[in-house]
């Protein structure tokens, strides 16, 4: 039994994608020839590279058993698929904006007169009828931001990170529609009848992002410095001790703390009586 894991074949969320499958041990191939499907290092498993756009509904259909799209593409496509893990990146908003000299400044400026460009038609018309509002909606496929400068639109929705674009581009945003991230979805059909194959890699990735940002600290310590260590140590799930042969009773300790903590806390285990410390990045945490 195999599954298709379908993957950004580019754009902003296509790096980040492959990134995060090869950390979690599904590694393509042959990364140098990069076909419509790549093996990975597992035989059960393919990588199926497509428009991020259609992820949703491939994976609603069950061309692809698995995939890694946006929030956005997802509630777009109005795909039916189970979402399996939020992989905390490619944080973005769709937000309805105005030229800044225009007079509208709310959604209660907006009349029934007026047209909004954007390339998500679907989440737009939702968005105008959830506030009682009727206007012509002009589809584009990009260059969303242009459209009130042009004539085809009075406002547009378009998606923004960091509203930078928008303000380069004279325009203002009146509200946020929707926040989106990346997600890992599969169809409710494969998550039935490849369970085990679905959840593995769901585990693998999920190892992938508990330990990002986690450090694994190791030391040799005293065993009558050992209260004073374990009084400074913050850690998961406590220190793990075991003894050291040497001629001085010594036991070694390690645990797993937050990046941000390691520059304090070197210093605080130095003065609390551990030596040769290590600091030691962790690719997973299962």
């Amino acid at each position: 039994m195999k599954i298709k894991i379908a993957v950004p074949s580019k754009g902003r969320i296509s790096e980040p994608s492959i990134n995060i499958l090869e950390k979690a041990g599904l590694g393509l191939i042959d990364k140098s020839n990069r076909k419509l499907i790549s093996k990975t290092f597992n035989e059960n498993i393919e990588v199926m590279f497509a428009r991020a756009s259609d992820i949703p509904e491939f994976v609603n259909d069950g061309v692809a058993d698995v995939g890694i799209t946006g929030v956005d593409l997802i509630k777009e496509n109005e795909a039916d698929v189970h979402e399996l893990l939020d992989l905390r990146f490619g944080q973005t908003k769709l937000v309805l904006a105005a030229p800044e000299e225009s007079n509208i400044n709310s959604v209660n400026d907006i009349t029934d007169d007026m047209k909004v460009a954007t390339e998500f038609p679907v989440l737009t018309r939702k968005y105008l009828q959830e506030n009682g509002l009727n206007l012509k909606i002009v589809k584009l496929s990009g260059s969303t931001e242009a459209a009130p400068f042009i004539g085809i639109a009075d406002l547009i929705t378009d998606l923004t990170s960091t509203g930078t674009t928008l303000k380069m581009n004279h325009l203002e945003i009146i509200d946020v529609i929707l926040e989106s991230s990346i997600k890992l979805i599969a169809n409710h059909d494969s998550l039935k009848d490849k369970k085990e194959l679905i959840e593995a890699v769901s585990t693998s990735i999920k190892g992938v992002l508990d330990a990002d940002r986690k450090k694994l600290i190791m030391m040799n310590v005293d065993e009558s410095d050992l209260d004073k260590v374990k009084e400074v140590m913050p850690s998961m799930g406590g220190l793990t001790i075991s003894e050291v042969l040497s001629e001085k009773k010594t036991v070694a300790a390690q645990a797993v703390i937050d990046e941000k903590e390691v520059f304090e806390l070197v210093n605080d285990l130095r003065n609390a009586g551990a030596r040769d410390i290590l600091v030691v990045p962790i690719e997973r945490i299962i």
